[in-house]
């Protein structure tokens, strides 16, 4: 998988003869023609099929999903619906250029949003047709792909191939030192704020120079942001460093300064692959369109096996995208939906095929998910459909709050895994994690096991983040970012005015911090921290030297030994952290995993593939735990069994979205995108109540609600609501007029709203050593006398199955459940 040399991209035998011609020629001629490869087999001599016999990996694709695989068109567009087997289509698309000879592996560039999704891709072509066929292609993230064509070309604008990659985290602990040193939240400018304009400004392929020239001058915050905005670049240039959205930014800015270069790797790439195209944003639009550029005859090597035009040029890449416009979710990211929306106006004579069979949800699903999406204009039309049966309807539930709805999702959770739905096939999704709270307290006193998707990244922990500074300082010693993190980590008695002092004595050496910590003695300071600073240079500057001949596992354990991070750790008296030495430990076995897979690497790439992990990378549903996790998260998941909950007015569609142009129509799409997570059973539910930040406030259904056939739903209550508390009844009684939408009669006659407000609360108790048996009554303070009729567990884990007089079966954790024996 490694780069050819620049002396090898254009040699003979180093690309087959005539690779361009695939863009242009129809399926049926090029599966006729010869292929371009040194053997000269024919396609049907390949094993690519013939007249009488069938194509096997054709075989059990339905007729759009073959005209896919098949077409050959220069632009092609694959609408792929939720649950379409895009992937498949996808994946035998590559695998039959590739079998049939039309490319070389080294030719195909495919991209993909996620490390895992790309994993995922290699693995089914190479199954499809041999690792070793496959060998050579660069299927990758945006972000990857870029870090490839940066560590190669960075000495082109001044920097070294060494450079570090700032995580999010490093960006806002930068930009915060930045703005407290002028003085910026004086003028309203938060470290947020900042941050999130400066990665939609580089998203938008905005530089400081571009944006310097948008501003109103005499606008004294907008002057101040600027100065922040320039600060930050000249500090990552410092650094040797790039954030995440350098990455892409960058490349784009490296093709289009040098062109020679850029010809470089369109002369590569002679088909390009794109999927999730519709979460792109402007910055990976750019990418793409540089990619797929026509070579101009002046940067056409005079040896070059590529097919030329009447010019001498090498025509444009071909280029496949796949995505959906009803699953584009990611405007606060900077995605932006014109880039499918408008495909067949970006590239002439593009192709279009709609997947439209799905083969994860049942149509009672689909339907509710047709329903909803058809009242968005800025799509491409198109209407799921299944052959695996109608399933069953959809489960919907009113409760008076947001704990009465929790309750019943433990409730529901708890029947589906009797019935024998794995926990780990169940899923809650929500609008913001603020609901997570009222999930969580029912969820433990009803003894589930579950998890929140989204919580402390391994990575994101202090100690991780504090060794992995060790490491990047090592491997960039420019980078003052992390070498400020470690200056005091662990304790050497290095603080802020010696830091300070440092990072002035680097300006006047006109070089980096790392500079002025060997010429610590210089500041004058005492022998003990002048010591401790000479001590961290050596430690330094010794594992710096041997970054390109000693694996990666050695340079850490180095590390750890001379500055006794781990140790120090071990023998504090906090229990936390002997956790964190477990936590460092772990990162070390990571370090030896990498090894084993990476004989060859070293320092620099294990730092690369760290700061490339996804968030979405790190999902595993092999727990047995049930899955909590925003609708952004349930992106490209799915489940047997889906809860969506809160799909109220303000919270889905979110009250935010009210003020932002396509707002709305995004918010829906979210929704639709939650639906069709959903295999065989969906439940949707909302709360008549809802606190939020310590408020409570009344709750109408939400819109999309109304958008659904009302005979998809089987609508259900609280006990005692009656059928009028529901939307569905609402609706029917009403005619969808949205006055009649809502909650104003749907109390039970004589109950003050409060009372009924509350049914389920979040009361725990600590019951200390209560213990239960079989036939034990007991009362709960909301479901009120019951026979406990099992135990199971033990001490602290003890759990109750209890048969209610009026609530029903419930599980609870006894230690902390609001009962008492009688």
């Amino acid at each position: 998988m490694s780069f050819l040399p620049d002396d090898t991209l254009d040699s003979p035998g180093g690309w087959p003869t005539g690779s361009a011609a695939p863009a242009r020629t129809s399926a049926a001629s090029a599966a006729a023609r010869p292929a371009s490869g040194a053997s000269g087999a024919t396609a049907s001599a390949s094993g690519a099929g013939s007249d009488d016999r069938p194509d096997p990996l054709l075989d059990g694709l339905n007729p759009q999903q073959r005209a896919a695989v098949e077409s050959r068109a220069q632009a092609l567009l694959i609408v792929a619906g939720a649950g379409s087997g895009k992937t498949s289509v996808l994946t035998r698309r590559i695998a039959r250029m590739l079998r049939d000879r039309e490319l070389w592996p080294s030719q195909i560039l495919a991209i993909t949003f996620t490390n895992k999704a790309a994993g995922e891709m290699r693995e089914r072509v190479g199954h499809l047709i041999g690792r070793d066929a496959a060998e050579g292609m660069w299927i990758s993230t945006f972000h990857s792909a870029c870090v490839r064509i940066l560590r190669r070309e960075a000495q082109q604008f001044g920097f070294t191939q060494a450079f570090t990659i700032y995580d999010s985290a490093d960006s806002r602990a930068l930009i915060k030192r930045i703005v407290k040193d002028l003085q910026a939240d004086t003028m309203g400018l938060t470290v947020s704020a900042a941050s999130g304009k400066i990665s939609k400004l580089k998203n938008e392929l905005v530089d400081v120079e571009g944006y310097s020239r948008q501003i109103n001058p005499n606008d004294p915050a907008e002057v101040m942001f600027l100065e922040i905005f320039r600060r930050y670049t000249q500090e990552l240039t410092r650094a040797n460093a790039f954030d995440f959205d350098d990455l892409i930014a960058q490349t784009v800015y490296l093709f289009r300064a040098f062109p020679q270069v850029a010809a470089l790797y369109q002369r590569r790439f002679r088909h390009v692959l794109v999927d999730e195209y519709q979460d792109t944003n402007h910055a990976q639009y750019a990418l793409i369109r540089e990619l797929t550029r026509p070579v101009d005859p002046v940067h056409v090597p005079a040896d070059t096996r590529i097919e030329t035009d009447a010019s001498g040029g090498i025509p444009s890449a071909a280029l496949t995208v796949v995505g959906d416009s009803d699953q584009s979710i990611y405007a606060f990211r900077g995605a932006d939906i014109r880039n499918i929306v408008e495909f067949e106006r970006d590239f002439s004579n593009a192709e279009v095929i709609l997947l439209e069979q799905n083969y994860r949800s049942t149509q009672t699903i689909l339907d509710a998910a047709n329903a909803v999406i058809g009242n968005n204009f800025d799509r491409i039309a198109k209407n799921l459909f299944t052959e695996v049966g109608a399933g069953e309807r959809i489960v919907g539930f009113t409760g008076y709050s947001q704990h009465d709805e929790a309750q019943f999702v433990a409730d529901e959770i708890q029947k589906l895994h009797e019935a024998g739905t794995p926990y780990n096939q169940i899923a809650v999704f929500y609008r913001t994690n603020a609901q997570t709270r009222a999930l969580e307290e029912i969820f433990i006193r009803s003894a589930l096991p579950y998890r929140v998707l989204g919580g402390t990244k391994f990575y994101e922990r202090a100690e991780i983040k504090d060794v992995m500074a060790y490491l990047i300082a090592v491997a960039n010693p420019a980078d003052g970012l992390a070498l400020r993190r470690i200056l005091n980590t662990p304790k050497r008695g290095i603080g802020p005015a010696t830091e300070t002092a440092l990072a002035m004595h680097a300006d006047e050496l006109g070089g980096v911090m790392r500079d002025a910590l060997r010429d610590a003695a210089a500041l004058g300071l005492g022998p003990k921290v002048t010591g401790a600073m000479l001590e961290l240079a050596r430690i330094l500057d010794e594992a710096t030297a041997t970054i390109d001949t000693a694996s990666v596992p050695d340079v850490l354990t180095g590390i750890l030994e001379k500055t006794k991070y781990v140790d120090l750790l071990r023998a504090s008296r906090d229990p936390q952290d002997e956790a964190r030495a477990e936590n460092v430990d772990e990162l070390v076995a990571v370090t030896r995993e990498f090894q084993r897979n990476n004989p060859e690497g070293r320092l620099i790439e294990f730092l690369t593939e760290v700061a490339l992990v996804a968030a979405a990378d790190d999902l595993d549903d092999s727990s047995g735990t049930v899955s909590l996790m925003t609708l952004h998260t349930a992106k490209g998941l799915e489940y047997d069994a889906v809860f969506i909950t809160g799909v109220e007015e303000n919270l889905l569609p979110h009250q935010m979205s009210a003020s932002e142009p396509g707002g709305p129509a995004e918010e829906r799409r979210l929704f639709y995108v939650g639906i069709t997570r959903a295999r065989q059973r969906l439940h949707l539910s909302l709360a008549m109540t809802r606190s939020t930040f310590g408020e409570t406030q009344v709750a109408a259904p939400s819109r999309y609600l109304q958008e659904i056939p009302t005979e998809l739903i089987d609508w259900r209550d609280s006990p005692g609501m009656g059928m009028r508390s529901s939307p569905g009844a609402q609706r029917a009684v009403g005619g969808g007029r949205r006055e009649e939408f809502g909650y104003k009669t749907s109390l039970p006659p004589g109950k003050p709203k409060t009372e009924w407000a509350n049914r389920v609360t979040a009361t725990v108790r600590d019951n200390g050593d209560l213990t239960l048996v079989a036939g034990d009554r007991i009362r709960h303070v909301d479901f009120g006398e019951g026979r406990v009729s099992a135990i199971t567990g033990q001490g602290p884990k003890s759990i109750a199955e209890v048969q209610f007089d009026t609530a029903g079966r419930k599980r609870l954790l006894i230690k902390i459940a609001p009962i008492e024996k009688l």
